[in-house]
């Protein structure tokens, strides 16, 4: 067995777990140096939700930070987190933004793409891995790990063998949840280390309390990486902390070889951070603690706030347990996706209007008309039909590649932006969000035209600065 590799967090999943993926890119920069020279395996630092909240609630540009943090970071791997065809946004985009997406990706610093579906359909993952590999980054399939009574360890294993036929580099287990028991976990990486040759990682949340025992297990079964957050930003929703693995694990067999007091240094920096991010509010300490709803309910971190949230906007705060409890119901109704974006907030919207209209699918968003569908993917089981009925009537399902209902939209959307473009990413940008993208884009207009007194004429003209 070779020493354990270890993924770090702290650039994307730690803090979009935490504090809503609030770390600006003044707060990273002084820390990139640092964490290059700690010797990690990878430095998980884009995709997942740091795009949308790059543009929509820094004023950043986020093709922008990662050439920042490739500037910087020179002796360790860049990884983002990739929603298959849904790129990084909420519904299925066309195979020619898919793979300009990933050209664009892997072209301004990105090593590996880290790329899932959320109702782990494979046919999702196609383009999104093919385009990797075309170019010349490392293709990583993810597993949505979860469990129902038809999730069992053929399944993951047919899954992970599916996804090495497809040319992945190496799968990683994630464990979205925190569902992944610690002997559950011994199974399974057992299961697929005797099934698939490339390396296993183990991906996991600490919200309902075992994830470091999972990992310990999945050690001992012969998982190759593992991924943790610097003890500042870690436990609660976000990973264990990474200096009590490489702690534990010191002078073993799987010891990482990487440095406590670099890794100590690295929290000293994060830490200020973390405190005012607390007394800003930004970090609720709730979130830091043991949930045992992730384990009853399967409800992950996000997803309960989220529905905290719908459930004030009506004015029913006090009616969580209810919700709580149809989560499941509409779950099963529903195929029993896995509850990852966006099949969470599918699942969740539904369950908080079953519960406040007082009569199940009384009221059904377009999303879950569109998942009945097939829009999304295939169920892991099919749909009741009297399920369907309700929620679609007789309207068609589709059981093609939802992708391949898609026209290309790639040209097209770069001459309704021409005016507003600086470089080619531009057009992504505005491809995923456009309303958000569109502010930004005039946020940085407006930037170029800031009053500098020295600028400023007799005839008080504004110059661009």
């Amino acid at each position: 067995m070779s020493k354990i590799k270890i993924t770090e967090t702290i650039l994307r999943d730690a803090h979009q777990s935490l504090i809503a993926t609030r770390l600006n890119s003044e707060q990273i920069l002084p820390i990139l140096n640092k964490l290059d020279s700690v010797g990690y395996h990878a430095l998980e630092m884009w995709g997942g939700a740091t795009f949308d909240a790059s543009l929509r609630f820094l004023n950043e540009n986020p093709w922008q930070r990662l050439r920042m943090i490739k500037d910087n970071v020179k002796n360790t791997k860049l990884q983002m987190l990739l929603r298959g065809q849904n790129i990084l946004g909420y519904k299925h985009y066309p195979d020619d933004v898919v793979r300009e997406f990933v050209k664009r990706s892997v072209a301004n610093g990105i090593d590996i793409v880290r790329i899932f579906d959320a109702l782990n359909d494979t046919r999702n993952l196609k383009t999104a891995i093919e385009a990797t590999i075309k170019e010349g980054a490392h293709a990583q399939a993810a597993i949505s790990y979860t469990t129902s009574p038809i999730h069992t360890l053929d399944t993951f294993v047919n899954l992970a063998r599916d996804m090495e036929n497809m040319g992945a580099d190496s799968i990683c287990i994630k464990d979205m949840s925190g569902l992944l028991t610690p002997y559950a976990a011994f199974d399974l990486v057992k299961a697929l280390k005797s099934t698939v040759k490339v390396p296993i990682e183990l991906h996991s949340h600490s919200t309902s309390g075992l994830a470091s025992m999972t990992y310990l297990k999945g050690i001992e079964a012969g998982v190759d990486i593992i991924d943790t957050a610097i003890s500042p930003f870690s436990l609660g929703t976000s990973q264990p902390p990474t200096e009590s693995l490489v702690a534990t694990l010191n002078g073993t067999k799987y010891d990482t070889k990487l440095d406590l007091k670099k890794l100590n240094e690295v929290a000293e920096y994060f830490t200020p951070i973390r405190e005012d991010s607390i007394k800003s509010g930004l970090l609720n300490t709730k979130v830091l603690g043991v949930n045992i709803n992730s384990l009853i309910y399967q409800v992950p971190g996000g997803m309960l706030s989220n529905l905290v949230s719908q459930l004030e906007m009506q004015n029913a705060g006090d009616r969580l347990d209810e919700v709580l409890k149809e989560v499941p119901r509409v779950r099963e109704d529903l195929g029993y996706p896995p509850l990852v974006t966006p099949t969470s907030q599918i699942v969740g919207t539904q369950a908080v209007l079953n519960v406040i209209t007082g009569e199940r699918y009384k009221m059904i968003p377009n999303e879950v008309k569109a998942y009945v569908k097939g829009m999304y993917g295939k169920s892991t089981v099919p749909i009741k039909k009297e399920i369907i009925e309700k929620i679609i009537g007789n309207a068609e399902i589709i059981t093609s590649r939802p992708a391949d209902l898609l026209e290309p939209m790639l040209e097209n959307k770069r001459v309704e932006i021409k005016e507003f473009i600086e470089n080619e990413e531009d057009v992504l940008s505005y491809i995923l969000f456009p309303q958000v993208a569109m502010s930004y884009f005039n946020y940085r207009e407006s930037e170029k035209y800031k009053i500098d007194t020295t600028l400023v004429d007799e005839d008080q003209k504004i110059y661009p600065v």
